[in-house]
């Protein structure tokens, strides 16, 4: 699809600072329409399960980007594999090739982990001893701030993949035991698949969250049987989904139907193996740090049954530790972890549709690469720096932008900081807020399915997929553009953006409009859309400090509410 749909309908927002004077912003209905119609250009069925020749095949791989990008290239680069640019970071990376600039991202320290930085701050004390709170404050302060964007970005990738929900974290200290389920993704971002499988699994957060912590051996005297949830939802959303799969991601047939990966026999068997796993219990139960080691076998509550799932045939009284590792082993072995995995990882970072031989390629970088299967910095490297990432299609391209992401972006480009240090609250509203909250998904699929089709649009008609659009409706979009007006021109305590610089170019529409528009939009604002823009704003006062500052908060919450902005191709 080459030209985005823009009605030239407004509705009328509030001026921030003259509450009865009113400034134009984009049609909530338009939002609607136009990011609807460029999902549609945009394959896959639900739990990420493509359907049945769906995915899209370019006819010819494109050419790659030249070495030095443009300030175009720079920032479409960064919107990929970051959470958002400043003028600075695309300046940069026009300095340098996309693969240095991943490279160098790749040997960047971890900045302050969601662990030390609540000790740090005071949140270990009992008067937040229930709280979720302060997690969302390190969340976003780590969104906002830290400069290893790509660990960032790829673990809130992994964050929607294995996910655990912050509200079904249960017990006392909440935050904490997220904390340390965050800090294990962001520790393992780069690392090997199998290893951050290993310490997913383990984890008191996952174990609490999935109800394997705990998890007791079956009893015949009374009839109880293990807990079932973690083994199902490793294998149907961790690792290797509903279905077999080609390694270009395509369902494999049998008789022309598609060949289920597991059954119920294989759930019940995996079972066993997550039973007797608990608090380590050489820690206190009043110790905050028990909610971060890892969960340790208690001999007596597990499974000494044979566990016969999948490939694997574990004969009985073989111990717990070992039960785990041929588990875990043979989950990682299987053929379809490589498409699976890999596929999702391209969804969250650059496409909801990519093609066969774009998942293909990234499933082979997974699969082996310099001998080694599950090497994530070779699988992150394969989606970014593949030709279609870089020069994508022309057709079936793009992703919805979601709101997370959106609110990144401004907050990085505009240098906001938190004098309050608590940076965000929950923003799950989707009537008064984002519609979407770090970690606060409600359910262990995501706040929204990897293969979900927007009923009764042209996007099902066409085979694609539109995940984001789950979150997308007419009160999201509503409460979203009430949201960013006033973070855009308030602030508040908790987020306040810094303006200077470009408070001096409102004079200049023309200059003002150019510059958001390669910073936010990687210059996707069409003609048409930056003329609606500039006829919202250049009848606005520009004078006084006061003026300039609404001409600058109007143009910004317009540029934030194009359907260009939202839909990244």
């Amino acid at each position: 699809m080459n030209d985005l749909v823009v009605v030239p309908e407004p509705i009328i927002a509030p001026d921030v600072n003259h509450p009865d004077a009113k400034v134009p912003v984009q049609s909530a209905v338009a939002l609607i329409a136009a990011t609807l119609a460029l999902a549609a250009c945009g394959g896959g069925s639900d739990e990420g399960t493509p359907v049945v020749g769906s995915a899209p095949t370019p006819s010819s791989v494109p050419a790659p980007i030249a070495v030095l990008p443009t300030a175009k290239q720079a920032a479409r680069f960064l919107q990929m594999a970051s959470l958002g640019a400043t003028t600075a970071n695309i300046a940069s990376l026009q300095t340098k090739s996309f693969e240095a600039w991943v490279e160098e991202q790749f040997t960047l320290p971890r900045t302050t982990g969601h662990w030390d930085w609540l000790i740090a701050n005071g949140f270990g004390l009992d008067a937040d001893k229930f709280s979720r709170n302060p997690m969302d404050y390190t969340l976003w302060r780590k969104l906002v701030t830290s400069t290893d964007q790509l660990r960032q970005r790829v673990t809130f990738a992994l964050s929607q993949i294995m996910v655990i929900g912050l509200d079904g974290v249960t017990g006392s200290w909440p935050h904490f035991s997220s904390a340390a389920y965050v800090d294990i993704l962001e520790e393992n971002a780069f690392g090997n698949f199998r290893v951050l499988l290993e310490k997913v699994t383990l984890s008191p957060a996952m174990g609490i969250y999935l109800s394997h912590r705990g998890n007791k051996k079956e009893d015949p005297a009374t009839g109880r049987l293990p807990d079932e949830n973690y083994a199902r939802e490793v294998m149907q959303l961790f690792t290797i989904g509903l279905y077999e799969l080609n390694n270009d991601g395509s369902l494999k047939l049998q008789g022309g139907n598609t060949i289920e990966s597991y059954d119920q026999s294989d759930v019940t068997g995996l079972a066993r193996v997550f039973t007797g796993w608990d608090y380590d219990t050489a820690v206190p139960n009043t110790s905050i740090e028990r909610n971060r080691l890892p969960m340790r076998l208690v001999t007596n509550n597990h499974s000494n049954s044979a566990k016969v799932f999948l490939t694997a045939n574990i004969p009985t009284n073989i111990n717990g530790t070992e039960s785990l590792r041929i588990a875990l082993d043979t989950l990682f072995n299987h053929p379809n972890v490589g498409p699976f995995f890999g596929r999702q990882l391209i969804q969250r970072l650059v496409t909801s549709n990519p093609s066969a031989a774009y998942i293909n390629r990234v499933a082979t970088a997974f699969n082996n690469t310099a001998g080694i299967r599950g090497d994530l910095k070779a699988t992150i490297r394969a989606v970014l720096l593949d030709p279609e990432a870089l020069t994508p299609p022309v057709t079936n391209t793009g992703k919805l932008l979601e709101p997370v992401l959106r609110m990144t972006t401004w907050a990085r480009a505009f240098g906001v900081t938190s004098p309050s240090n608590k940076w965000a609250e929950n923003t799950s509203d989707p009537s008064r807020s984002l519609g979407q909250s770090p970690l606060r998904s409600s359910s262990v699929f995501n706040f929204f399915r990897p293969g979900y089709v927007p009923p009764s649009t042209s996007i099902g008609v066409q085979g694609l997929v539109a995940p984001e659009l789950q979150i997308t409706h007419e009160t999201s979009v509503a409460g979203y553009l009430n949201y960013i007006q006033g973070v855009v021109s308030r602030g508040n305590a908790n987020l306040v953006p810094n303006y200077d610089e470009w408070l001096a170019k409102v004079g200049d529409l023309d200059l003002l409009l150019n510059e958001l528009n390669t910073l936010l939009t990687a210059n996707r604002l069409s003609t048409a859309t930056l003329t609606i823009i500039k006829g919202g704003v250049q009848n606005m006062a520009a004078v006084t400090d006061t003026e300039k500052r609404n001409r600058l908060y109007a143009t910004i919450v317009m540029v934030l509410s194009a359907p260009e902005f939202i839909a990244f191709i």
